[in-house]
C-alpha cells in the first residue's frame, strides 16, 4: 500500500487512517491505498467492520486539483467512492478539521459517519466552476434532501457538525478522542445489528415537492446571486437528475455535466484563480523565515469615510485603533459613520447592541499626534496630494516610536517621495485599502525602494489577520490596479465623446461580468476624485482628448453620486441618462475634433480590456507586479471583475495573446501609437505563441 494509506486492525475494528499532508487530498497515491485497504478489508477475517480516518489537522479537504488537467490516474475517484459503499463490512468514516469536496463524497460512500463536535463539511466546487463530480451532487440529496443540498453545492457552503447531524449529512458528533469513538461506534453499530446504509440505494425525502415551478422559481433566485456563473445551474441539472431519474442515469448526468465544466473557461479562470490567490503570499526575496513585528495597537491618520473605513477592519479583528482628526468637528463626523457602519450590522442581526458598544470602545478619539505615538502601525488615509501626506509622515516621524510602522493609504502617489521626508524609509510602507474599506477584500500592498523586508513581511500578515487578500507591489504612479485601471476609463470616456452614450458601454461591461459600467464606478467614486487623480499625474501625456468629460463635469459641479449628478443622473441612487450630458459630449468633441463613430459590442469590450492587459503588460516587464496572477488577484477582488474571467490576464491568455495583439494594433492605427502602442512583452508572447501564465513559469 502506498505510504499515504495504512491499515491496523483493533479488536476486530480494521482503521484506514490517510496520512496526505497537508491537507490529505484525494491524490491518486490515496486513491490507490484507499481502494487496497478496501481489498485488505473484504480478505481479513479479524476485521468486521472498518473506520476510515485522517492523520493531521484535517479529514479529507477535497481532491487534488492539481490533477483535473492531467490524465486520470486509475482508480478514478468516483469508483473509489463506489468501492467503499459496496463494502460488505461496514465501514464509518470519522472526520475532523473539514471533510470538503472529494472529502465528503468519499465520507458518503461509507456506510456512516461521525464528526467531532468542531468539524465542517461541504461541497464547494463550485468556488473552483466545477460541480461535485464523484457522485456528490447524488449523494448529499439522498441524505439531506434536495432543497438543502442545493443551496449547500450552489453556493459552496460550509456547514457545522450540528447541522450537519441535523440535515442527516452525518448520523453522530463524537466528544472527546475521535478514533477511540468512531471504533467504539463501529463496534455498536455490529452489536446493534445495523444494516450496511448504502447511501445511493436511499430515497430522496423531498422529491415530491421538487416540481418544474420549484426549478425556474430558483434558477430565477441563483441568476441574481450566481449571475453570468455556469456551474451553478449544473448543479440544478443534475439534482434535478437525482429527483427524476435511476441513480446510475443521473451519475451518468453528473459525470457529462462535469466534464463540461471542467473544459469551460469558466473554470479555468476559477481554478486559477485559486492558485493565484495562494501564491501572491511568496515573494520571492521575503522568505517565509522572515520575523514579524508584533501589530497589538494601530492608529489611523484621517477619520473620512476612507479612515473610518480602514479602523473598522483592526477594531473587528480585535485590535484597537486611535483616530486622529485635525479637529473634534471631523472626529465626531467621522465616530458617526463608523456608528453608523455598525448599526446596519446590527439592524441585518449581524451584531447586538453590546457588541456594537463593544467595538466602538475599541477606538480612540484624538486631535493630537502624541495620542499616536506608542502605536505600532500607523496608517495614513488623508487626500490623495502629495504636499498633504508629506506634512503627515514629517509629523508621524517626530511623535512615533522607534520600530512604529509607518504606512500610507495612498491610491497613486509616490511612496519613495512620501518616505524620504522621514527618517526612517525602511519603516515606510503602502498599505491601499479598497473603497468601501471596511467591505473591499483587496489591499495593494506597495514597497518602496527602501522598505524593510521584515515591514513587508508584517503588512503581508496583517492584511492576513485582518481578512484582507493582499498582493505586494512596486512604486509607479497608480501602482497596479489604478495605473491599469485608467486606460479602461480613458477609453469609456472617448466612446462618449465619439457619440457612444454612457448607458451602453456600461451594460455591456456589465453583462460581460463587471459588477459595475465604467461611468457608473466613476460616478459612484466621485468624478472629482479621478479629476485629483489626473491633476497629480505628473507624467500624464499630453493629449486634450484624455478623461475630458471627466474635467468638464467636474467643473460644472457634477461629481457623481454625491452630488446627484455625474455622467448621470440620480434619483436617490438609481442612474438615469441625463440627454444634458451627451450633449455636451458631442459639443466637446466637435471643439477637440473627435469622430463620431458606430461600434460593436465586441469593440467596447476590446478597447476597455485590451487597452488594460496592455498596460498589465508594462506593468509585469518593469516588475511593479511580481506575476500575472498577482494582477489578476487585484481585479477580481478589488475592481469588480467576476471571478469566471480569472482576471485581466488570464482572460488574454484564455482569448490568445495574437488576438489580442492583432486588437491593440488595430487600435494604434486607428489613434495612433500615444495610447495603443503594443507592450514589448505582448508582442514577444504573441510571436512565440506563448501566454503570460507560461511567461511567468519559465522566469
Amino acid at each position: 500500500m502506498p505510504a499515504t494509506v495504512s491499515y491496523e486492525v483493533t479488536d476486530g475494528i480494521a482503521v484506514i487512517t490517510i496520512d496526505n499532508p497537508p491537507v490529505n487530498a484525494m491524490s491518486a497515491a490515496v486513491r490507490k491505498g484507499c481502494w487496497e485497504a478496501l481489498d485488505r478489508l473484504a480478505a481479513d477475517d479479524t476485521a468486521r467492520a472498518a473506520v476510515l480516518i485522517c492523520a493531521g489537522r484535517t479529514f479529507i479537504a477535497g481532491a487534488d486539483i492539481t490533477e483535473f488537467d492531467k490524465p486520470i490516474v486509475d482508480p478514478w475517484l468516483p469508483d473509489v467512492v463506489e468501492k467503499f459503499e459496496a463494502s460488505e463490512k461496514p465501514v464509518v468514516a470519522a472526520i475532523h478539521g473539514t471533510a470538503l469536496g472529494g472529502g465528503l463524497e468519499t465520507a458518503m460512500g461509507c456506510h456512516y459517519r461521525c464528526a467531532l463536535p468542531t468539524a465542517r463539511v461541504g461541497l464547494p466546487e463550485v468556488h473552483l466552476g466545477l460541480l461535485p463530480g464523484a457522485t456528490g451532487t447524488q449523494r448529499l440529496p439522498r441524505l439531506s434532501g434536495a432543497r438543502k443540498a442545493l443551496e449547500m453545492m450552489t453556493s459552496g457552503r460550509q456547514v457545522g457538525a450540528a447541522e450537519a447531524l441535523e440535515s442527516g449529512i452525518i448520523e453522530k458528533i463524537v466528544e472527546g478522542d475521535l478514533r477511540a469513538g468512531a471504533i467504539a461506534w463501529a463496534r455498536e453499530l455490529l452489536d446493534g445489528g445495523a444494516p450496511l446504509k448504502r447511501v445511493s440505494q436511499l430515497e430522496i425525502h423531498d422529491a415530491a415537492d421538487m416540481d418544474d415551478e420549484f426549478y425556474a422559481e430558483y434558477e430565477q433566485q441563483l441568476a441574481r446571486k450566481a449571475r453570468g456563473f455556469f456551474a451553478p445551474f449544473q448543479i440544478v441539472k443534475c439534482v434535478r437528475a437525482a429527483v427524476n431519474e435511476s441513480y446510475s442515469d443521473a451519475f451518468r448526468t453528473e459525470r457529462r455535466l462535469f466534464d463540461e465544466c471542467k473544459e469551460s473557461t469558466h473554470s479555468q479562470a476559477q481554478r486559477h484563480l485559486f492558485f493565484a490567490e495562494r501564491e501572491v503570499a511568496k515573494i520571492p526575496d521575503v522568505p517565509k523565515t522572515t520575523p514579524v513585528r508584533d501589530i497589538n495597537s494601530v492608529a489611523v491618520i484621517g477619520a473620512g469615510t476612507m479612515g473610518g473605513g480602514i479602523a473598522m477592519n483592526f477594531v473587528n479583528a480585535g485590535i484597537p485603533v486611535t483616530v486622529l482628526e485635525v479637529d473634534q468637528a471631523g472626529l465626531e463626523r467621522g465616530l458617526g459613520v463608523i456608528r453608523k457602519n455598525y448599526g446596519v450590522a446590527v439592524d441585518k442581526g449581524r451584531m447586538t447592541e453590546a457588541q456594537l458598544e463593544q467595538a466602538m470602545g475599541m477606538i480612540t478619539p484624538t486631535t493630537d499626534y502624541a495620542g499616536v505615538a506608542g502605536a505600532d502601525l500607523v496608517i495614513e488615509a488623508v487626500f490623495e496630494n502629495m504636499e498633504i501626506k508629506k506634512q503627515v509622515f514629517t509629523k508621524l516621524d517626530g511623535v512615533c516610536k522607534q520600530g512604529a510602522i509607518l504606512a500610507s493609504n495612498t491610491s497613486s502617489l509616490d511612496l519613495n517621495e512620501i518616505a524620504v521626508v522621514t527618517k526612517r524609509p525602511g519603516d515606510v510602507i503602502g498599505m491601499h485599502f479598497f473603497a468601501p474599506a471596511n467591505i473591499m477584500k483587496l489591499l495593494e500592498i506597495v514597497r518602496g525602494e527602501q522598505t524593510a523586508a521584515d515591514v513587508i513581511a508584517t503588512a503581508m500578515a496583517t492584511a492576513k489577520k485582518i481578512r484582507k487578500v493582499g498582493v505586494l507591489v512596486g512604486v509607479c504612479f497608480g501602482f497596479v490596479g489604478n495605473r491599469m485601471f485608467f486606460p479602461y476609463i480613458r477609453e469609456a470616456q472617448l466612446m462618449m465623446l465619439e457619440g457612444i452614450p454612457p448607458e451602453r458601454v456600461d451594460r455591456v461591461a456589465y453583462d460581460w461580468g463587471m459588477a459595475m459600467g465604467p461611468h457608473a464606478v466613476m460616478d459612484l467614486s466621485g468624478l472629482d476624485v479621478f479629476y485629483k487623480l489626473n491633476n497629480e499625474w505628473r507624467e500624464r501625456p499630453d493629449d486634450p482628448v484624455y478623461c475630458r468629460m471627466i474635467n468638464v463635469l467636474t467643473e460644472m459641479g457634477r461629481q457623481g453620486q454625491k452630488t446627484g449628478a455625474g455622467t448621470y443622473r440620480y434619483e436617490g441612487r438609481k442612474a438615469v441618462p441625463d440627454p444634458e450630458v451627451m450633449e455636451i459630449a458631442r459639443r466637446e468633441a466637435q471643439a477637440l475634433g473627435v469622430r463620431q463613430i458606430e461600434v460593436s459590442d465586441e469593440e467596447i469590450i476590446e478597447r476597455l480590456l485590451y487597452s488594460m492587459i496592455n498596460e498589465g503588460a508594462r506593468v509585469l516587464e518593469e516588475g511593479i507586479a511580481i506575476r500575472p496572477g498577482d494582477i489578476d488577484v487585484i481585479f477580481v477582488n478589488g475592481y469588480g471583475m467576476p471571478r469566471y474571467r480569472g482576471g485581466p490576464m488570464k482572460y488574454a491568455d484564455m482569448a490568445g495573446i495574437d488576438n489580442v495583439l492583432a486588437a491593440v494594433e488595430k487600435y494604434r492605427a486607428r489613434y495612433g501609437d500615444l495610447w495603443w502602442t503594443p507592450a514589448p512583452l505582448l508582442e514577444q508572447l504573441a510571436r512565440s505563441g506563448s501566454s503570460f501564465q507560461a511567461w511567468s513559469r519559465n522566469r
